[in-house]
């Protein structure tokens, strides 16, 4: 009995041990930043600038601004998975310029240029609503896309539900980083994410139009998952699912540019 009882003790201390640890180290979970020299040079082929945010506490954020060669339509503000930084993430502009769309990305605090690092979830979205108002500066908001990918879905909904853009862009989003916890870490308690980002609870407060796209063949953010976001959409809203594609990649996925084009095209 007093065997048994030692065992269990144990158990139980190896299970509070491993989620403090998933509590108070999870940004070495949830983050992977590339950082990048600040003397690094970018090499894109197309027309950039490099861009300074300034954070509500002072910490200097960076940003790459790609002007498109064609008559302007808009801005495309995005924000960016959790791995790389914009030497990489930059690659996706052309896609988008060569709509005709000036094409925003920010690297988040510890990502590339950017100064700090990710302490807690208030913080991060203040950075993402930092960025947001300053580029509006430059952009009419009824002609601004907020578009996410991954991680950066989040954010996206979070800020288009504060503001209104002429529309917003969900690539690959989870319903909220406790529903991905429960997906991939069943036994851990909900309350041990620190970084809820709940989409879900945003999404109705939305009011530009959502165009949601996730590959059925996703392979870290559950299809299965997103679809409950279907149910929360307007009658006007798209859910578009990208037949045999997984969770990277989709940027360049043939069925995503046929989409994306027709998307961006609705007035």
């Amino acid at each position: 009995m007093k065997a048994l009882l030692w065992i269990l003790g144990l158990g139980a201390a190896l299970y509070i041990g491993v989620c403090l640890l998933l509590y108070f180290q999870q940004e070495r979970l949830l983050f992977f930043p590339n950082k990048l020299a600040p003397n690094y040079r970018f090499r894109f082929s197309g027309r950039f600038e490099e861009r300074w945010i300034r954070a509500s506490d002072g910490t200097r954020l960076h940003g790459l601004l790609f002007p498109t060669d064609s008559a302007r339509k808009g801005l495309i503000f995005y924000l960016h998975g959790n791995g790389g930084a914009l030497d990489s993430w930059g690659e996706v502009a052309p896609t988008y310029s060569r709509l005709g769309y000036d094409v925003f990305l920010l690297d988040y605090r510890g990502y590339g240029k950017s100064e700090d690092r990710i302490r807690n979830e208030a913080q991060f979205l203040a950075d993402v609503e930092a960025a947001y108002q300053q580029i509006l500066a430059q952009y009419p908001e009824n002609q601004t896309v907020i578009l996410g990918y991954s991680l950066g879905t989040g954010a996206a909904a979070w800020l288009a539900s504060r503001h209104n853009p002429r529309l917003l862009i969900l690539q690959a989003p989870y319903p909220s980083m406790r529903a991905m916890a429960r997906q991939h870490y069943p036994w851990v308690p909900g309350f041990i994410v620190r970084y809820p980002l709940h989409t879900d609870k945003v999404l109705a407060h939305v009011s530009a139009p959502i165009v949601i796209f996730h590959g059925d063949q996703d392979e870290i953010i559950s299809y299965q998952g997103t679809l409950k976001l279907k149910q929360l959409l307007k009658p006007q809203d798209q859910f578009i699912t990208l037949r045999g594609a997984g969770h990277n990649g989709m940027t360049d996925n043939p069925d995503y540019l046929a989409a994306i084009q027709q998307v961006l095209a609705m007035p």
